[in-house]
Parts: structure tokens; sequence; C-alpha cells
């Protein structure tokens, strides 16, 4: 039925790869006050998992028993939020009934969320006639409770907001940075698109040395003055890099000490994907509220690491964590950089990949005199040498991450020793 078209009856089998599906397109949801009054668990509890999700963290959820009756009884004392999700098994007549009594307690301006058991296209009709924001029909899965909320409160004709991609390597010294400020690159020049990358390491930041940049300002002036941060003010903060490429870059130096809060780089990185379809956050390696922040409410998390046990075990437990952080969106990337150093023992990439359960997005080879010329000149790999195959991987890199194709994947190979190896160091 075209009306209900939050009507679903997905096996359980396959639901969690749908919300995860289903997510993708859905645009965080703005500050509001949402109550749900719940006659099910079978709804309570995709409604408490939706207030868990990133996309859901401005908002504020509170999931009460009861249904109708304990929102009317609730409501006669205290005042309404900005959204009310209502289920109700009642039938059509007495659940109109219900909404009428219950009306005489809500403010106006509050919108409200019917969860029925009535597949009725006439109960659909009234129920919208007379007010009510939308009709789902239970079953229901956490996507579509985000979905509805955003389809009430995310402006359709507001310009779409940008893509954030944050980089972070397993440990320091990977080449994550170099990947990150590589691909935005390649992203930029292959679409045509604009990027912005975002150097958030402050003390030892290199992007405005890849990029061969001196500017006076950038993020420090963003994250010390929030109160100035809209795009008429960042984008004067902004590197022109190349002609569809932009940075903000960090400051570099140690006359003053950044220790943040959870939330400081919030607004600017809200800001900044207003301005770009594309945001690259070069994040450092370590373990912050703001780090941690950071990476759970980016679009995509990519993860460099070098083919060794520290590696391994530090991507293993990001990969964990990410997983508990984020549990409503695709697992972090991987890419295994300097493959091949010689005489340093490494891990193979497949028994490198198995115990993360990832497939790499690429297998970079170590070439110390392609990666020491771009950075010595202040220059990408594409510029140094269009032709190389490492090139051609971080190109092959942008276009996963932009959507315009996918990772293959590989059989999976044998562990052998490995996990044994990586208990071990844990202890």
């Amino acid at each position: 039925m075209s009306n209900l078209a939050y009507d679903t009856s997905l096996d359980s089998a396959d639901t969690a790869h749908q919300d995860i599906s289903a997510m993708q397109a859905v645009r965080p949801i703005p500050r509001i006050s949402i109550q749900a009054f719940c006659e099910t668990e079978g709804v309570a509890g995709p409604i408490e998992r939706a207030g868990e999700d990133r996309r859901m963290a401005r908002a504020h959820l509170k999931v009460h028993m009861g249904g109708i009756p304990t929102a009317i009884e609730f409501y006669q004392s205290a005042p309404t939020p900005n959204l009310i999700i209502l289920e109700s098994r009642a039938e059509p007549k007495q659940l109109l009934e219900q909404l009428y009594q219950l009306s005489e307690h809500c403010d106006p301006t509050s919108k409200v969320v019917v969860i029925g058991h009535y597949n009725d296209v006439g109960l659909y009709r009234e129920l919208i006639r007379s007010g009510i924001s939308e009709y789902v029909i239970a079953p229901i899965s956490m996507a579509d409770i985000v979905s509805v909320i955003s389809s009430i409160f995310v402006d359709p004709e507001a310009e779409p907001i940008g893509r954030s991609l944050a980089f972070i390597g397993a440990k320091g010294g990977v080449g994550s940075s170099t990947i990150a400020h590589n691909v935005a690159w390649s992203m930029s020049s292959l679409f045509k698109s604009e990027v912005v990358v975002a150097d958030l390491d402050l003390a030892f930041g290199t992007a405005n040395i890849n990029f061969d940049q001196d500017p006076a300002q950038g993020m420090a002036e963003a994250v010390f003055s929030p109160e100035r941060i809209d795009e008429v003010y960042l984008d004067r903060l902004l590197a022109q890099c190349a002609e569809n490429l932009s940075l903000l870059a960090a400051p570099s130096t140690l006359d003053r000490v950044y220790d943040f809060d959870a939330e400081a780089f919030t607004h600017i990185i809200d800001t900044a994907q207003r301005t770009a379809p594309v945001l690259v956050l070069d994040v450092p390696h370590a373990w912050t509220g703001w780090t941690r922040n950071t990476l759970t409410k980016a679009d995509d998390v990519v993860i460099t690491a070098t083919p060794e046990l520290a590696n391994l075990r530090n991507a293993k437990n990001l990969v964990d964590m990410l997983k508990r952080l984020r549990p409503n969106d695709p697992p972090p990337k991987l890419i295994i950089n300097q493959a091949g150093m010689p005489k340093r023992p490494e891990i193979s990439a497949d028994d490198f990949a198995e115990p993360l359960g990832l497939t790499p997005m690429a297998i970079i080879p170590f070439d110390p005199l392609l990666f020491g010329n771009a950075s010595n000149n202040g220059r990408m790999l594409g510029e140094m040498d269009a032709k190389s195959p490492i090139v051609a991987s971080i190109g092959e890199i942008a276009h996963v991450l932009t959507g315009r194709s996918d990772v293959k994947t590989k059989k999976k190979a044998a562990l052998g020793s490995l996990l044994e190896r990586l208990k071990r160091a844990r202890k």
C-alpha cells in the first residue's frame, strides 16, 4: 500500500543488514526532544536502539511503557516535547477517541507519530487529516523510526550535507595522514568535486607540508573561536590547494597545549560539511574524548595500518570499539600500507585482515622513493608519477569511499598461530 511507506515485515535475519543500508541516506536529526509511549517490547526496543544511533546524537529521547493512556496521564502535568511517538493496539475507532483525549493536553506545535497494528487506509487518511504527522504499522525497525523522524524534522529543501570521511592510523607513523591527503586530492581531481581536508592534529599536523601551504589562519582559529564559526568565517580560514581542494590547516606549533572537550570539533565539522560534498578528516593517532566523538559521528572511518603485530592489535581494538559505538553503520575500511618493506618480518595481508573481519580496500607497497619525493616537494603522489600502481590504488580508494565502486572480496586464509601471538602480545 503506497500510503503506508513504513510498513515493515522483514525477516529477522535480514533486519540488521537492511537497517544499515537504509540508514546510509538518513541525515542527522536536529536538537529536538522526543518521548515515546509504547505498549510492546517489539516497538520499544527499536525506538531505544534508534536513540543510540549517531544520527540521533543531538536529540533527547525518552521511552515510556504504557501507550496512549499513559501519555494522557503524563501530559496532564508535564509539557509536551517536539515529537511524541505513540504505539496503540486499539481498534481504529478507539484509537481516534484516545488521540482526541490526548490532544486536549498537547501543545499544538508538538508533532505526533502513531505506531498502530491495523493496516487500514481509511484510518491512515483520517489520522493525517486530523494532524498526525505519520502513521506507521508495526512491526517496525530502528531504521524506520530514524527515517520517520528525519522526514518530519529534516528540511528536504535544505542544501545537502557533505559526507565526512575520518582517517586514523592504527599506530603512529603508518602513513594515515599521507593516505588521507592523497585520497582527498584524488577525489577532487578525478571527480571534479569540491573536497575539504581538515587537519585535526594541531600540534604535529603535516597537511600544510604535504600540500605546500603556509596559511596564516586555519584549524586553531576555528577551534578556539567556536562562537564565530559559520560558513562565511570558515571559508576565510580555508587555504586553496588545488582547483577543487581546500585545506583547514593545523598550526603545527607547540606554543600552546591542545586539550579539548569531546564536542570541540563538532560545530566545525558540521559547518564544513555544508560547504563541500566531501570532508576528509585527518584524525591523529590518539584516544581522547574528541577523537572518539569524531570517529563515532563520521560517515565513514578508514583505518591505515602496517602489517605487523602491534598494528594488528590496535586495529582490532579500533574495529571492535567502533562496532560498539556505531552499531548501525558499516564497519570501518582498512588500508594496509608499507607492505613488503625489505628485511622487516611482517604479517601477510590475508592473515592481518582475517581477525579484523575486513577486506582491505588497498594494499599499498613500501615505496620510500615515491613517497619521499612527494613529501619533500610538497606534491601529491599523482603529481609525481601519475602512472604509478600506487596512484591507481589511491584512485580506487577514492572510488570506494565516494560509492562509485565496492571493495573486492577475497577468499579467507587460515590464521595459523596469529591469534595466539596476538593473545601473547596483550599479556
